[in-house]
């Protein structure tokens, strides 16, 4: 039986009693009940206030309502005894069999195990990173290259049709500046002001070259734009392959300046001088955003009339719009802190809800620590560490988990030898040997001609230790971590469940009682088979969970 077994169970109690007039609820039996494993040991398996929460309302106290419930939900087959404690908390204890059985249900359900359809429905656009296209990824880059990508995950499992997008800045004077700096490499001038500097640039020179030969060479007024096209196009191409390597997928790539190339930034200053949220002073376009809470109004066109960023940042959420999502979540740096206030101003100001279309998460500050040292500097692009170079030091997955199992909004220190360490304290590697002890326990078994039992071959009732409940109901809360980690947006609640689950299951390992395999000549008995099954299903379970993290599971270690 799982939480939401259970909870269903004592829906079922309420509607049963209101029925039958035992107990009137004006505002009507709730549709779900909370259901929560309880702190301590000897409070049964789950809890519940329940009846503390409705009995005002049901004209009655507390405890005389959860005896009432007691006496009913003890007559469900798949509980086995309820206790009201305290001024009307419900301890609820769950037969060994119904209870066990979920191992089995973990095992069919497969890769799907905590999937739900609990945002089912809703289209939600995911923009993270959104970097200049004129130098490598950096450290700047990597926590959101992280948890974008973990969100993403964890709003699909929950049922939301998702679109992970990467908005690139290829628009502004920062793109001449990045040609310039190209050409000024290939021919051996100094780094222009306001340049790109680093050795990737000079990489960089060398690479149009050889796809343009010649290409130095053309007049000047061909010669920076034929520059800054090919080297947008190879700088681009490298952030994509690298962000594939470091397991960060995205299924849109939108250009800034394709928004100006079609149309749609006049479109947009059209509609919002039709809804009246625009004026002129001084010369300058202003969009009216204090009308909708703002800190003050924001230029859409400079006096010189020069377009402004946020002319192109309304633009694109109109599009997004257009393109049918119903929520538009923006992933953004800790200098971004006062774009919060002017993005759902914005959307307001163009007639939507921002409650309702618009999320926008803060990223904290990443410090990574070599020796006690921070790590500043990058071999290649000479200023900040690059993506690519912390991917390589520390190792995908290690980094990833490091940087999901925080949430964003916290500023985060990582030290490299505590993050890349064999040991239990580090908690990615406890995670995935716990994984990798699950498959190296279905090996042992396959070895002993031990296949997972079918049908009335499995006995969950013998799934009766203490400690196999403490597993059971340990996986059995996968479902509801993953949708609370989707609604939330907090994808760190998805590692610290994993690392919870694996101290429960290594102290069920650690248990003579509860072996999985048989002793010495012993028979494979009944018991052992329904421990492989409990086994496949906690490998299940986590190999689910660090697959929403974007981790592997390695089946050795």
């Amino acid at each position: 039986m799982t939480p939401e077994q259970l909870s269903a169970a004592i829906v079922d109690v309420l509607t049963t009693l209101t029925e039958e007039g035992a107990l009137t609820l004006p505002d009507g039996v709730p549709t779900s009940v909370t259901v929560e494993r309880p702190r301590q040991k000897g409070h049964g398996d789950y809890a519940t206030n329940v009846a503390m929460q409705l009995a005002k309302k049901a004209g009655t106290n507390p405890r005389a309502l959860a005896e009432l419930i007691a006496a009913r939900l003890a007559e469900n087959a798949g509980v086995a005894g309820v206790e009201v404690a305290g001024p009307g908390f419900l301890n609820v204890t769950v037969d060994a069999g119904a209870q066990g059985a979920l191992a089995a249900q973990i095992v069919a359900a497969g890769p799907s195990y905590g999937r739900s359809d609990v945002l089912a429905g809703s289209r939600i656009n995911v923009e993270f990173i959104s970097a200049n296209p004129t130098g490598p990824l950096h450290l700047g880059h990597t926590r959101w290259a992280v948890l974008g990508d973990a969100i993403a995950r964890v709003l699909a499992a929950a049922g939301a049709d998702v679109v992970r997008e990467f908005y690139i800045n290829d628009r502004g004077v920062q793109m001449n500046h990045f040609a310039d700096s190209i050409i000024a490499a290939a021919t051996g001038q100094p780094t222009p002001q306001d340049g790109y500097a680093g050795a990737y640039i000079e990489d960089l020179a060398k690479a149009v070259e050889a796809a343009s030969p010649g290409i130095f060479s053309l007049p000047d007024d061909e010669r920076r734009a034929a520059v800054r096209a090919k080297g947008y196009e190879l700088q681009l191409k490298e952030q994509q392959e690298q962000l594939e390597l470091f397991n960060t997928h995205f299924d849109v790539w939108f250009s800034e300046l394709s928004l100006h190339d079609g149309g749609e930034v006049p479109e947009t200053l059209k509609r919002l001088e039709s809804l009246g949220h625009v004026y002129e002073d001084g010369g300058a376009l202003w969009m009216r955003t204090t009308d909708f809470g703002d800190d003050k109004d924001r230029v859409l066109i400079k006096s010189d009339g020069e377009l402004t960023y946020f002319a192109s940042d309304t633009a694109y959420y109109l599009n997004k719009r257009a393109r049918g999502f119903d929520r538009c979540l923006y992933l953004l740096g800790a200098d971004h802190h006062g774009y919060v206030g002017r993005l759902k101003a914005m959307a307001a100001c163009v007639g939507d809800d921002p409650a309702q279309t618009l999320d926008v998460l803060i990223g904290q500050l990443v410090k990574i620590l070599r020796d006690g040292a921070e790590v500043r500097l990058s071999k290649r692009a000479g200023t900040i560490v690059t993506l690519h170079e912390l991917a390589e030091e520390i190792g995908v997955d290690a980094l990833r988990y490091s940087l999901a199992r925080y949430p964003a909004d916290s500023p985060l220190t990582l030290d490299i030898a505590e993050i890349t360490k064999a040991s239990n304290d580090n908690p990615v590697y406890y995670v995935q040997y716990a994984h990798a002890r699950t498959c190296a326990m279905v090996r042992n078994a396959t070895d002993l001609g031990m296949e997972l039992p079918d049908g009335d071959a499995f006995d969950p009732s013998l799934l009766s230790h203490e400690r196999d409940g403490e597993l059971v109901r340990a996986l059995a809360e996968f479902p509801r971590v993953v949708a609370a980690a989707a609604e939330l947006r907090e994808p760190h609640r998805i590692a610290r469940y994993l690392e919870d689950t694996a101290s429960v299951f290594n102290k069920w390992y650690d248990t003579k009682e509860c072996r999985m395999l048989p002793q010495g000549d012993e028979p494979v008995s009944a018991a052992n088979l329904a421990r492989l099954v409990l086994v496949v299903a906690t490998q299940t379970v986590l190999r689910n969970g660090l697959g929403l993290l974007g981790v592997s599971a390695p089946e050795r270690m």
